[in-house]
């Protein structure tokens, strides 16, 4: 028989708000290797936290028969964990293209020096390619670089079980091959085992041994992974298929803007910080119209070229760029280019973290505001609450967008994108996190809205199968050494 490791038995959480559907029963026995697998919204992180003890039981035992703190041995890592890097709530959306403003930052080698004396850190840092890293400033990462690190830093503490919410989200191919790599090598050197929340089955890996289902905040049977990929049954009643027929948009806007002919232009742009430089004489011309792929590894510079186009980078002066067919700095102030550009990023996904209702998250689009809301008008308030049933979350309006899951997150913030009927729709990985049901909505969202006469496309991804089927030119930056 099987050593038991961690057991939660018949446990009901004290806050209604958290509380699942069923007390909550799951054993984790030694070498054991789980995944918690359901749709956006099912519990899966909350389900996580109460296997950390971070809740309040009303009734039911937490088991862990190491006798140990849960705290010192099972750790976390999710993307939102990037806030306790550096106090980085203290930092701001922008920030990371100010270079002077970034001076108190630490960088990875600052934040990792605690581990300085540990056996394997030459070894990870070098199994997963960041050594590199060690000298920048952690505001300048990319959110894939971010990932890495995270996930080294936390395998540096040498947890005995390891959680990770989503980790391959973000990682270019490579990448997601190491991670798979170095957890079986954490598993087989040091006995750690891993419990991986996904939101989509094609994740998981082989190391993994089992699987919990979980869905509208319930447990299901547990199960062999064998076993649940050949459950075809309840695959689809976890991830239906929730796209029948041609989407409905709502009506387009009448909008002040004028036509164009190019929507940006780049000639020869250089962009640098300090001695590095993140991109080299790049030219890249969009026209109206056009549904671009823009591609590269993790850390090549594709937020920091996006950055340009959406006037958020003061370096754009600097460098010769046209935006709907104007010349960059002749004029113009950074509303008058973001009003005709719909955009979301898992940059802008990390720093919009506010505790309003999601229906004003989703009604700041109209203002291109992050973290500074204005009130919207009745028509404004009644064309986002229609995009929000666009993508299934108009019953979520009146929650405190911090209390969404990160699927139903990025489904308001996709919204917000949306909202104002852009004219370049830019999207940086807008399908992290997403479930396999909500991946096929969004998507089919996506490929309407750009049937549209006169939508460009730019669209960011490190899984080429998501690319939406109008995207026929392609854009690829490379990481300069």
């Amino acid at each position: 028989m099987k050593k038991e490791i961690i057991r939660l038995k018949d446990i009901v959480l004290r806050l209604p708000e958290l509380q699942f559907a069923e007390p909550i029963d799951w054993t984790i026995c030694e070498g054991e290797q789980w995944a918690v697998v359901g749709p956006n919204g099912a519990g899966k992180t909350l389900l996580a936290g109460v296997l950390q003890k971070k809740y309040a039981f009303r009734s039911g035992e937490h088991i862990f028969v190491s006798g140990k703190p849960v705290s010192e041995v099972v750790k976390s890592i999710a993307f939102k964990d990037i806030y306790s890097l550096a106090d980085c709530r203290n930092s701001y959306y922008q920030q990371r293209w100010h270079s002077t403003e970034t001076e108190d930052m630490p960088t990875v080698s600052e934040v990792l020096a605690e581990y300085k004396d540990t056996e394997n850190l030459n070894e990870l840092l070098s199994l997963f390619g960041i050594s590199d890293l060690l000298p920048k400033k952690l505001i300048f990462l990319s959110s894939g670089e971010l990932r890495k690190f995270l996930v080294v830093r936390t395998l540096l503490s040498r947890p005995e079980i390891l959680i990770l919410d989503n980790p391959f989200i973000g990682l270019d191919a490579p990448s997601r091959d190491l991670l798979v790599e170095m957890l079986e090598k954490m598993t087989e050197l040091h006995g750690t085992q891993v419990i991986l929340l996904l939101s989509n089955p094609a994740d998981l890996p082989d190391m993994i041994t089992d699987v919990l289902p979980v869905l509208n905040r319930k447990c299901l049977s547990p199960m062999k992974r064998e076993e649940f990929l050949e459950n075809k049954e309840l695959l689809e009643e976890l991830f239906p298929d929730r796209v029948s027929g041609a989407i409905d948009l709502p009506a387009v806007m009448e909008k002040e803007t004028s036509a164009y002919d190019v929507a940006f232009r780049m000639e020869k742009v250089c962009i640098k910080y300090g001695a590095r430089t993140i991109l080299k004489d790049l030219d890249w011309e969009v026209k109206c119209g056009e549904k671009w792929s823009l591609s590269g590894p993790n850390g090549a510079g594709k937020s920091t070229l996006l950055s340009l186009v959406y006037a958020d980078n003061p370096q754009s002066y600097a460098n010769t760029l046209y935006l709907f067919d104007r010349k960059r700095g002749s004029g113009e102030s950074i509303w008058e280019i973001k009003k005709r550009i719909g955009y979301v990023s898992p940059e802008m996904h990390l720093y919009y973290m506010e505790n309003v209702p999601a229906i004003q998250i989703v009604g700041s689009g109209y203002f291109d505001s992050v973290g500074l809301f204005r009130k919207c008008n009745a028509e404004q308030e009644e064309g986002a609450l229609q995009w929000m049933k666009i993508f299934g979350i108009d019953s979520l309006k009146d929650r405190s967008f911090l209390t969404l899951s990160s699927g139903e997150q990025r489904l308001a913030l996709l919204a917000r994108a949306f909202v104002k009927d852009p004219d370049l729709i830019i999207l940086d990985e807008p399908l992290h996190g997403l479930d396999i049901s909500n991946k096929k909505l969004a998507a089919s969202v996506i490929e309407s809205f750009c049937s549209r006469p006169g939508k460009t496309l730019i669209y960011v991804t490190h899984y080429p199968n998501e690319l939406p089927k109008c995207v026929d030119r392609h854009f690829r930056v490379k990481k300069i050494s």
